[in-house]
């Protein structure tokens, strides 16, 4: 089914192209960039490799302080489900404004947050909804994966944890603490499988089982140094990490693993969900139902807000144990009801699989004739595509070595050809690619053309030979939750 999305309201330039800048809106932008680098934090992410600053928004497109129109492929980060400003989020943000409510009722029933939660359910797992509670946490994702930490342990009395090489969930201590890059002595990681850098070098559904394995052989073996965690928390789509699906029946067997030994198994639906990998939860691919789900971004239509859904049995809070100020807003939940509605009732996340799966194979036919693409991957509209140093003296690697250089490099093209991408991956050698639900036939065809220009245009412009790894490149826990 095609998907119309608003045209952008009054363009003043094509996008990308610089034919509607003048010497004041140029003026204007640097004043604004040179006050920003003046006075942010040196932990400003997206801002050092996208400098542009935004005005106007519709859809696919943004246009910035100087005239030009970009094609945004980073979705606020998967935050923008139907894209920026879609009319149904619009009107709902004006309809609680217009009425009169309230903005803020720290955890009060409302008849917003009401139809915000009864639409929320319509679309979770029925095993899971029909059993269920619900905790509205800060506004931010990192806060519903530190709500989750804590939930798995107050309800089974343990305090170790269960997660994966390569995830991110967040940057609150915590959440750090259950990502790929920490070394909490309460967090055992365990390997991720994928297909194209196996751990175990073998990939496929032989690298998933010996993951399995390992997975199980540490949790049954007495002298593993690994007592019985309070839960194991997973991403169904490792998106920070270089956007790695995980295997279905891999995932099929973790929730095998961790309910048999009582182990609460969190799924975080922070970025794949909402229709974005192809199903409405990524964990519908696998039919696995998790005992807790993380969710936030597309939930609040492009506003701040944070849940999570877990059984009813794990309910062990007292009143009070966790808690927050701004876990009640109201147009968050207004735009969050609208765009959950409008996801389910238009189907977009059938839309987002049919579409997905014909940009990965353009992609891989892109790849056929670019050595420097080592891999194209992804789920629905969660695209990744890895960029490497093909020519490697290393006749037993696996892989080619990453190239973060030609990474960043490409992104740069894209952005001077009015396309905006992200970066992740391992050393930040995957161009990410998350463009809203509503993205059309045309639209699609126009990023990878886009992308397609910028990648050979890279090619020419890099050095050869094998990157130096610089780690002022990496970027492998972005600030995404």
């Amino acid at each position: 089914m095609a998907v119309t999305e608003p045209a952008p309201a009054a363009p003043s330039a094509a996008p990308g192209r610089p034919g509607g800048r003048t010497a004041a809106k140029s003026g204007a932008l640097e004043g604004i960039l040179r006050r920003q680098s003046l006075r942010e934090s040196a932990a400003r992410t997206y801002a050092r490799s996208l400098p542009i600053v935004p005005v106007r928004a519709r859809g696919l497109t943004i246009e910035g302080a100087d005239g030009r129109r970009y094609l945004d492929c980073l979705s606020g980060a998967g935050t923008l489900a139907l894209g920026h400003n879609h009319p149904v989020v619009l009107e709902a943000i004006k309809k609680v404004l217009d009425s009169g409510a309230p903005l803020h009722v720290l955890d009060l029933a409302t008849p917003v947050k009401d139809a915000f939660t009864t639409e929320l359910f319509a679309t979770l797992p029925p095993a899971l909804a029909a059993d269920a509670r619900i905790q509205f946490c800060g506004p931010a994702g990192t806060d519903a994966v530190e709500a989750a930490l804590k939930l798995v342990r107050t309800a089974t009395g343990r305090s170790g944890l269960l997660s994966f090489t390569g995830a991110y969930h967040g940057m609150t201590a915590g959440a750090l603490d259950a990502s790929g890059g920490a070394t909490d002595v309460r967090v055992t990681r365990l390997p991720y499988p994928q297909n194209y850098r196996c751990p175990f070098g073998v990939g496929g559904e032989r690298g998933a089982e010996l993951a399995a394995r390992w997975t199980e052989n540490l949790l049954d073996d007495p002298k593993s140094g690994v007592t019985t965690p309070a839960g194991m928390i997973l991403e169904p789509v490792q998106g920070e990490g270089g956007v790695i699906p995980a295997p279905d029946a891999w995932m099929r067997r973790m929730r095998a693993v961790t309910a048999a030994r009582s182990i609460p198994l969190i799924a975080d639906e922070v970025q794949t969900g909402v229709g974005r990998t192809g199903a409405f939860w990524a964990v519908e691919h696998s039919g696995v139902v998790p005992d807790v789900m993380v969710l936030s971004k597309a939930i609040g239509g492009s506003l701040p807000l944070a849940v999570i859904v877990y059984r009813s049995e794990l309910d062990a809070w007292e009143p009070g144990a966790h808690a927050g100020t701004f876990r009640g807003n109201q147009l968050a939940m207004a735009a969050g009801a609208a765009t959950l509605a409008y996801v389910r009732e238009n189907r977009l996340a059938d839309r987002a699989a049919t579409l997905g799966a014909r940009m990965l194979g353009r992609l891989q036919g892109l790849a056929a004739a670019h050595p420097c693409i080592g891999d194209v991957r992804g789920r629905g509209l969660m695209i990744g595509v890895e960029l490497v140093a093909p020519d490697t003296d290393d006749p037993d690697a696996l892989a080619p070595p990453v190239d973060p250089a030609l990474a960043v490099t490409v992104q740069r093209e894209c952005l001077d050809r009015g396309l905006i991408v992200e970066l992740g991956g391992r050393h930040s050698g995957v161009v990410r690619l998350l463009p809203p639900l509503t993205l059309s036939d045309e639209q699609a065809e126009a990023v990878l053309d886009r992308f397609a220009d910028a990648l050979a245009a890279a090619e020419r412009a890099h050095r050869p030979g094998p990157p130096a790894y610089d780690a002022r490149l990496r970027n492998d826990t972005g600030p995404s939750h």
